[in-house]
């Protein structure tokens, strides 16, 4: 399939998205869903998605949250992506995924930090969720290769695993387009307000475009679309680093570990793909790679955790990506611009879960803008309101 020819667009919509890969995908997925006869477009710059985040991305998705509707935001999506290649299929052709489904580890030091994943796990199993608390010799058992001595337990998420991305992303954008929603590759560059309300997007080719709502959904440049409303959002692009790797010796298959200092990998084919997270990088645009990154900072971490397996490591590949930070807490900010230009929906700053929680965003701004409020899941602690007031909600089960 391809985008839509320039020359042969209509010039008004029922919804105009800004961002094209998976979270805009997805809410323009569920508006079809929902509403066949609706017009909607999705304004994506980069049609190869080259820098997009979630091509760059490990795949993850997990419960492992303490925020109830993060965890509701799980339960939904992943079970989305395990039924993804029947869902997703076009003309009979499946969509696969490749969903491993292997595991969350969670690893933890400290009274303190083992007490908030107790805390954690009490409100994910209350909402459906297989998770469960390791003491040191439940940790032993389930991974004999790693170093348990310094942990004081861990919480272990079973059905949850990883998928491709990129596939994740390509299957739901082209189910879209087969729905009847329109790519144009380009760029929104100005809105136009007029009674208190965006009535149409100036895009970078020259063309304007009226619709009657419109979706930021443009991912670590989402602060950039909402500043051309006028709207401040605290989402700034944070440069993380992946890499491909292969230790010298066999271990068992490991689910995905993450720890307190922001270690997170996970096997992949016969070696392993993760990476550990600098919440301090400077904040910016920057796909530079430094390769000296996982000799200094992620090889030591993981020789001190899998000592049998990594004290030798071969780093095959290295890339970089953005994460869409939330500077405020964390937490993604979805819905709209309530008392300002009311039609204007944001669905951005999910910090690095964008990909995982991306089909219950998506749906959840489809139904706002069908019924005007929040049918299954209640994500209204998550919207704009809370940035006006500066009032974090902030995620303790990110780490």
């Amino acid at each position: 399939m391809k985008g839509i020819d320039m020359n042969s667009l209509r010039t008004r919509y029922d919804v105009l998205i800004a961002g094209g890969g998976i979270v805009g995908s997805y809410v323009a997925y569920f508006l079809k869903q929902r509403a066949p006869a609706m017009d909607v477009a999705v304004i994506e710059p980069d049609p190869t998605y080259e820098f997009a985040s979630t091509v760059r991305a490990s795949g993850g998705a997990r419960r492992l949250f303490s925020c109830p509707e993060n965890i509701e935001m799980s339960n939904f999506s992943i079970e989305r992506i395990k039924k993804f290649s029947d869902e997703m299929a076009i003309g009979g052709d499946p969509a696969p995924v490749d969903w491993v489904e292997q595991g969350y580890l969670f690893i933890v030091s400290g009274a303190g930090a083992l007490r908030v994943l107790e805390e954690n796990t009490q409100v994910q199993q209350s909402l459906g969720a297989d998770t469960r608390m390791l003491d040191r010799e439940g940790l032993r058992q389930l991974l004999p290769s790693m170093y348990v001595d310094d942990l004081d337990g861990a919480a272990y998420s079973p059905r949850d695993g990883w998928c491709d991305p990129n596939s994740f992303l390509q299957g739901t954008r082209k189910k879209a387009m087969s729905l009847g929603v329109e790519f144009i590759a380009d760029r929104v560059c100005g809105f136009n307000i007029s009674g208190g309300r965006i009535t149409s997007a100036s895009l970078s080719s020259g063309t304007s475009l009226n619709a009657d709502f419109f979706v930021n959904a443009a991912g670590a440049w989402s602060g950039q679309v909402s500043a051309l409303a006028g709207m401040y959002l605290p989402v700034s692009p944070l440069r993380r680093f992946e890499h491909y790797f292969t230790g010298h010796r066999q271990i068992e298959p490991l689910p995905y570990v993450k720890d307190l200092h922001r270690l997170a990998f996970r096997s992949e084919g016969q070696g392993f793909s993760g990476g550990l997270v600098n919440s301090d990088e400077p904040r910016g645009f920057n796909f530079d790679v430094d390769h000296n990154y996982f000799n200094e900072l992620v090889w030591p971490a993981l020789a001190h955790r899998f000592p049998t397996a990594f004290e030798g490591v071969k780093c095959h590949r290295t890339w970089s990506g953005l994460y869409e930070q939330c500077e405020l807490d964390g937490n993604p900010i979805i819905g709209n611009w309530i008392g300002n230009h009311e039609n204007f929906f944001v669905v951005t700053g999910f910090s690095g879960h964008g990909m995982m929680h991306a089909p219950a965003a998506g749906r959840g701004i489809a139904e706002l803008i069908d019924k005007g409020r929040f049918e299954t899941i209640d994500l209204s602690r998550f919207s704009y309101a809370r940035v006006l007031k500066h009032e974090p909600y902030p995620e303790r089960g990110i780490l």
